[in-house]
């Protein structure tokens, strides 16, 4: 029902705890672009243990080659972004993808501005600029999750 997409990730430690937590979750991993490092890096398979092959993968050669696998007009797109007005309570409960941006720099202007009705916070004090990738869907995910009474999982 949910899946969660990862524009060009930087951290292998994040996508692989990211990979696990969709691995514990029945959630699809859908990775945009460059990515940071290799699949076969030793951080990301020690962040995923031995759960790889639990996780359903696509890799996508960018946000436009996404669009088109995963038209909007089938999927809701929920970004996760500091820069959205709502928060992620917010999120309608439907066939919704959760996509986040990289590590360093998160979504492209260009795909928030394109997606602006679309996009949602993480509530949080102006002491940090944000919260940890992996953090951050786990939490998004979950609120998903919880609002589908946990959708199975025991």
């Amino acid at each position: 029902m949910f899946k969660i997409a990862l524009f060009e990730p930087e951290i292998p430690q994040n996508t692989g705890n990211i990979a696990r937590l969709c691995a514990g979750t029945d959630t699809e991993l859908i990775l945009i672009g460059k990515i940071g490092f290799s699949l076969s890096d030793k951080y990301l398979k020690r962040a995923g243990l031995d759960y790889w092959e639990h996780v359903s993968i696509n890799l996508v050669e960018s946000f436009e080659d996404f669009e088109k696998i995963y038209p909007p007009e089938k999927f809701f797109y929920a970004l996760i972004t500091k820069f959205a007005e709502k928060t992620y309570k917010e999120i309608p409960n439907q066939k919704t993808i959760l996509i986040f941006g990289n590590e360093s720099s998160g979504l492209p202007e260009n795909i928030r501005k394109k997606y602006f009705d679309k996009t949602y916070k993480i509530p949080m004090n102006k002491k940090i600029r944000s919260h940890n990738l992996s953090n951050s869907a786990a939490i998004v995910l979950y609120d998903l999750i919880s609002r589908n009474n946990f959708m199975g999982l025991s």
